[in-house]
């Protein structure tokens, strides 16, 4: 009776990880594919909302190859992995606050058409990430993890669609390196949630 228990148990927990599995490798491509999109668009258009964006595109690229490669380990691993998706996060803040700095000197206002087209191309692709994570966000802190660097992806995307709208507004480049510099505290935010989380389950581990 036991042993049939745990085979059952190992059963469930191995279509669970390939379930899991399966989903990764969709976001994951996903925002590999959205990343060049709008570091291209946002590096051409001078929009400092989509090349901020797109560095959290390629954060999250990194934390689903991460999250793939330690599904079928312990708890210490899936912590590890959380560790280090809070560590792109916020180097993922720190490069936006330096590209910040770099877009005031050129004072120049982004291409709009580039900026709220690739910016809403980039929100439906997160909402179909979020979509199809949901489902796990409470099986590990693993795919806790990776449901909050998704959950944080249509946050951005919103803000560069709201800020394309005030630059046409106002004529102004300030609207777009406002929710740039924005998106940065949410990402070190964010980052900072996920680390003391996946300190305190290391220490237990």
């Amino acid at each position: 009776m036991s042993d049939h228990c745990c085979q059952k148990k190992s059963q469930a927990l191995e279509t669970l990880s390939k379930r899991q599995s399966k989903v990764l490798w969709t976001v994951l491509g996903i925002n590999a594919v959205m990343f060049a999109v709008e570091l291209t668009s946002g590096l051409w258009s001078h929009s400092l909302a989509l090349t901020g964006d797109s560095l959290d595109m390629l954060g999250d690229a990194i934390a689903y190859a991460s999250s793939l490669y330690v599904i079928n380990m312990g708890s210490k691993a899936h912590a590890q992995s959380a560790l280090l998706k809070g560590g792109i996060m916020f180097l993922s803040a720190i490069a936006v606050f330096a590209r910040a700095v770099y877009q005031i000197t050129l004072s120049t206002p982004p291409a709009l058409n580039v900026m709220s087209s690739v910016g809403f191309a980039a929100l439906c692709a997160n909402l179909l990430c979020l979509y199809l994570l949901t489902r796990h966000r409470k099986d590990n802190i693993n795919m806790s993890s990776v449901w909050l660097c998704s959950r944080n992806d249509i946050i951005a995307n919103t803000s560069v669609l709201g800020a394309a709208g005030l630059v046409y507004l106002t004529g102004s480049p300030l609207p777009d390196l406002l929710v740039g510099i924005l998106l940065a505290f949410v990402f070190a935010q964010s980052a900072g949630s996920v680390l003391s989380q996946a300190w305190r389950q290391l220490k237990q581990a």
